[in-house]
């Protein structure tokens, strides 16, 4: 594909960086000479340095023979008129990053689509929608939705009272044989490599396991790890960012209680204006006596937001050591995902990789409808819908030759999710989770299209 990306910012390198490994054709564009100069010296693409917004510029990155325009500069005004104007000249599909979530809201009935920008993303709201979700299975370190629900990826890490540590995947299967949850990846303690399970695959303590479950599955989960999924009332948030906001304003509308943190004295008064039912508190929350006197033992998570990533890992291990149960931190460094078990955080969140992946479903082939990638694993999670003509339609998962670095993790037919076995017939519009590592995934493609 031949993708041209507006913005070498923190979004628009990330995105670069990860489709060149995938050897896209890839154009960026930027004003700022030190972002192109990086990006150029650290990545197999072209750079192009000029106004994305100016038709020669555009002209020149061939943008009417392009598949894709991704525009991720940091002025959303800049993100909608590269669309508008690379749909105009002949881009195929474009989409734009926004602030403002209004737009999502009202999408259809503004008509994005019809001036030429097929998809909106806020890496701000997919964020804050990742941090609620989080709340609600608060025993997982990660999780993700496919279809409202239907189906839920979810991570653990295994302690030694897990009932099926020490058993392979096929005897915990025979051991527990009503299960609503499958294992789809597995990494080893202190290793980078990410195993897909087979029935031979053993289950070992401190292993980070990736799990797919159906209703009830969840629940299930947590008696067999012995882990427990709380109920989460009392939420204290650091950080009046985009992000905090949208997390406090959201969890106020879901009965939370929340107190907001928030050093800025003038964004402290602004937000306690626009957020009535939300506590807001100005100070510096790196201050320990400040979160003590604001009770912060009696906290059920603690979700650090601000704009420093060490303020916001910092802040978390206080957090756990006042004995908060859940703690969340939003960092930019995506090395530091590889320490947040080791250190004691639950879940480090990162807006760059949440918008990556919700852009990444765009380049796959094959009717892709979600994906994520799995934090810290050398695996990507991708949601296909059959077609008629699909080589996996009408054929049984037994007989289906797929690649052993990729599993099927669950099948949703009838807006209800399944964990599907070797006897399970594939039909037309089912919708396939398919969990696979890198070099799996073209030939896991070609099973869809």
């Amino acid at each position: 594909m031949k993708i041209i990306i507006a913005g070498a910012g923190e979004v628009g390198f990330h995105l670069a960086k990860l489709l060149s490994y995938e050897s896209q054709e890839i154009t960026l564009i930027d004003s700022d000479r030190a972002s192109l100069s990086y990006a150029d010296t650290h990545l197999d693409i072209k750079v192009l340095k000029g106004d994305a917004t100016s038709i020669s510029i555009l002209k020149e990155a061939r943008v009417e023979n392009s598949d894709l325009v991704i525009a991720v500069t940091a002025s959303e005004t800049t993100n909608i008129t590269v669309c508008v104007l690379a749909k105009q000249l002949g881009s195929k599909r474009t989409i734009a990053r926004i602030s403002n979530t209004e737009f999502i809201k009202h999408k259809d009935e503004v008509g994005f689509t019809r001036l030429g920008i097929d998809e909106l993303i806020s890496p701000e709201s997919l964020a804050a929608s990742e941090i609620q979700l989080l709340l609600s299975q608060s025993a997982f370190n990660e999780s993700y939705e496919f279809e409202e629900g239907a189906l839920r990826m979810v991570s653990l890490s295994l302690d030694k009272t897990a009932s099926f540590v020490g058993k392979s995947v096929k005897e915990a299967a025979q051991y527990f044989p009503e299960i609503h949850f499958v294992p789809i990846a597995i990494q080893r303690f202190g290793t980078q490599y990410t195993t897909i399970p087979r029935g031979d695959t053993q289950f070992k303590e401190e292993d980070t396991a990736v799990f797919i479950t159906c209703a009830g599955g969840g629940e299930e989960l947590c008696k067999m790890t012995g882990k427990s999924n709380s109920t989460i009332k009392d939420v204290m948030i650091l950080g009046g960012s985009k992000i905090g906001y949208k997390t406090a304003r959201d969890l106020c509308g879901k009965s939370f209680n929340v107190k907001l943190i928030e050093k800025d004295k003038d964004r402290a008064f602004d937000l306690a204006d626009e957020l009535e039912k939300v506590l807001v508190i100005n100070g510096d929350g790196r201050n320990v006596e400040l979160l003590e006197e604001e009770n912060i033992g009696d906290m059920d998570a603690f979700i650090s937001v601000t704009g420093n990533s060490e303020t916001n890992i910092m802040s978390c291990l206080v957090a756990k050591s006042k004995g908060v149960e859940k703690t969340i931190a939003l960092v930019e460094n995506m090395d530091y995902f590889e320490l947040s078990q080791s250190i004691g955080i639950d879940t480090l969140v990162n807006k760059k990789l949440l918008a990556a992946n919700n852009i990444f479903r765009y380049i796959r082939k094959g009717e892709v409808v979600a994906m994520t990638k799995l934090n810290n694993m050398n695996a990507e999670l991708l949601e296909f819908r059959v077609k008629r003509e699909s080589k996996i339609c009408n054929q049984q998962i037994k007989d289906v030759e797929f690649p052993r670095s990729a599993i099927i993790g669950g099948v949703i037919r009838d807006g209800k999710g399944l964990i599907a076995l070797g006897d399970f017939k594939i039909k037309e519009g089912d919708y396939i989770v398919v969990c696979c590592l890198p070099k799996s995934i073209k030939e896991v493609e070609k099973l869809f299209l």
